[in-house]
């Protein structure tokens, strides 16, 4: 469920976890946060920096013992996200399994030949 930026409890204390780019240091202007998804008390958002391009996705919520956040810096657009959040997890044996197929050069050696 996507939500409008003006959600109260975005631009109060939720905002202000997420207040500074951690690339360049640019302060976010909150209304340019895109709340992506909300859950009960969490919101997933989605803030672009003006001035390097960067972007975090965060996860806000409001506890009980208080406001809090957890973010990464992506290269990810809000539609990137939306497009993968509920997604297929990942799986450990998906991962082994790509490292051999890289590491016995089949895999890349197919995807060459698709290029040509």
């Amino acid at each position: 469920m996507m939500k409008s930026s003006n959600d109260p409890y975005l631009q109060g204390e939720g905002i202000k976890l997420i207040s500074y780019c951690p690339l360049c240091n640019t302060q976010y202007n909150p209304l340019s946060a895109r709340i992506l998804d909300e859950r009960e008390d969490a919101h997933l958002v989605h803030i672009k920096c003006k001035s390097c391009n960067s972007s975090i996705v965060a996860l806000v919520l409001n506890g009980a013992i208080g406001i809090s956040s957890v973010g990464l810096i992506t290269d990810l657009t809000s539609d990137d996200v939306l497009k993968f959040k509920d997604g297929e997890e990942v799986t450990s044996n998906d991962v082994l399994d790509l490292h051999l197929e890289l590491s016995n050069g089949q895999l890349l050696e197919h995807i060459l030949k698709l290029n040509k």
